[in-house]
Order: C-alpha cells, then sequence, then structure tokens
C-alpha cells in the first residue's frame, strides 16, 4: 500500500475519531474538570503558602532561643568580669558572637521566607480570584448550553411533529378522498334503485316507459278483480264478466259480419 494511500486512511480516521469525540465530548464536563483542576491548583499553592509560613514560625522560634541565649551569654559575661574572671567574661563574648552569627544568618532566612510567603500569598489571592471568575464564566457557560440544548431539543420535537403532521395530512387527504368516492358511490346506487335498475333479480334492467306500462296494467287488473268481486257479492255476473262476454260477443257479430256474403247491388 503506497504512502498516499496510508496518509489517507489516517486522515480520514483522524477527522472520524474527532467527529466522534465531538459527539462524545460534553462542554459542560469539560468546564467542571477545568474547574476542579484549577482548584486543585490553588490548593497547592495554599499548602505551599502554609509550608513557607510553618518554616518562618520555625525560624521566629530558633531566632528567639538564640537572642535569648544571646542575651544570658552577654549576662554571664558581665557577672565573670565583676568577679574579676576576665578570662570568662571572654569566653561568654566570644560564645555570644557565634551565636550572633546564626541569629544574622536565621534573620536573613526569615526575610527570604517571609517575603517568599509574601509573594505566595499575593499569588493565591489572584489564582482564587482566577478560579472565582472562571467559575462564574464556567456557569453562565453550562447555563447557556443547556439552554441552546433545550431549544434545539424543542425545534427537533417541532421538526418532528411538522413530519408526522405532513404524514398525517396526506392520510387526512387519502380518507376523505375515500369518502368522497364511497359517497359518489352510494348515491348511484340510490339512483339505480330509484330508477328500478335494480329491481329485476334477472339482472336486465327496464326503462321508465316499461315501468309505466308495467304499474297502468297492474292498476287496471286490480279494478276489473275488484269489480268482480263486488258482482259476486251482489250475486250477479261480474263487470269483468260481462266485459268478456260482450267482447267475444263483439267478436262473433263482427266475424258473423265478415262471414256473411257480400252482395253488390246491381
Amino acid at each position: 500500500m503506497s504512502d498516499g494511500v496510508m496518509k489517507r486512511m489516517g486522515m480520514i480516521f483522524r477527522a472520524k475519531a474527532n467527529k466522534a469525540l465531538d459527539r462524545a465530548e460534553d462542554p459542560r464536563e469539560t468546564l467542571d474538570y477545568s474547574y476542579q483542576k484549577q482548584l486543585e491548583l490553588l490548593q497547592k499553592v495554599r499548602r505551599g503558602v502554609a509550608d513557607v509560613a510553618t518554616s518562618r514560625k520555625r525560624l521566629e522560634l530558633q531566632l528567639n532561643q538564640l537572642q535569648g541565649q544571646s542575651a544570658k551569654l552577654e549576662d554571664q559575661g558581665r557577672k565573670a568580669l565583676a568577679l574579676g574572671r576576665e578570662d570568662l567574661a571572654r569566653e561568654a563574648l566570644s560564645r555570644r558572637a557565634a551565636l550572633q552569627q546564626q541569629v544574622t544568618d536565621l534573620e536573613t532566612q526569615h526575610q527570604t521566607l517571609q517575603s517568599e510567603e509574601e509573594k505566595l500569598t499575593l499569588a493565591s489571592q489572584r489564582l482564587q480570584a482566577k478560579v472565582d471568575a472562571f467559575r462564574t464564566k464556567k456557569e453562565t457557560i453550562k447555563a447557556t448550553y443547556t439552554a441552546a440544548q433545550a431549544q434545539t431539543r424543542i425545534g427537533e420535537a417541532f421538526s418532528g411533529i411538522s413530519e408526522e403532521m405532513g404524514d398525517v395530512g396526506m392520510a387526512i387527504q387519502r380518507a376523505e378522498d375515500k369518502t368522497a368516492q364511497l359517497q359518489a358511490r352510494a348515491g348511484a346506487i340510490d339512483e339505480l334503485m330509484a330508477s328500478g335498475a335494480l329491481d329485476d333479480p334477472s339482472g336486465m334492467a327496464k326503462d321508465d316507459i316499461a315501468a309505466e306500462l308495467d304499474r297502468l296494467s297492474g292498476g287496471t287488473d286490480v279494478e276489473l278483480e275488484l269489480q268482480r268481486m263486488k258482482a259476486e257479492l251482489a250475486g250477479g255476473p261480474s263487470a269483468g264478466q260481462q266485459a268478456i262476454e260482450g267482447g267475444q260477443g263483439g267478436q262473433s257479430g263482427t266475424s258473423q259480419q265478415q262471414d256473411r256474403p257480400r252482395f253488390d247491388k246491381q
């Protein structure tokens, strides 16, 4: 595999890794971690100040002790000199001089420690101010990030609702179309039933004229049957039978007239 391909693969891997880290990283957690580290540093500075102050205090105790011994040797030298023991007085003053040199060295160290303590104390105060400012900024950023995150989630929710409403709108449109189709079909069936097109079991539809003729003939049959029943109840021949007989007679007369030979006038 060539170097160019390896470089491209490495770049792609780093890009994907950075993208994954960006998704996994929570700025609020990073800010809290940084604040915790600053607190740890501030604690170290404070411990340093306390250590320097402790060393300074220990030097002060040693100085007080050496100064006490120096004062004691001076007093002993005076007493020895008063008693005529110049040799003892000289020895006492010699020892006092040695102690005085130690006192001078300790005072120098004390001043150095005191100066260092002041510097560390000032640095601790400045660091404390920075940590407090960072804490305020951290909480502000976290609150802003949380609000932005909530707004983003609300926006995504609204977007999802809009998409869902779009699908619901399409479903409603399909339902309305099907409803209109069924209503149209039901109306057409009602019209066919009203016209009698669906009454024939054989499936052969009758037109309006045939339906009207059937209605009229049905009404006539009912009237003739009613007249016949009335006549039977009255004891006489029925009007229907008379009408039938009259019809037959008329037909016979007509037939006889037709059968008669015609004599033309000469």
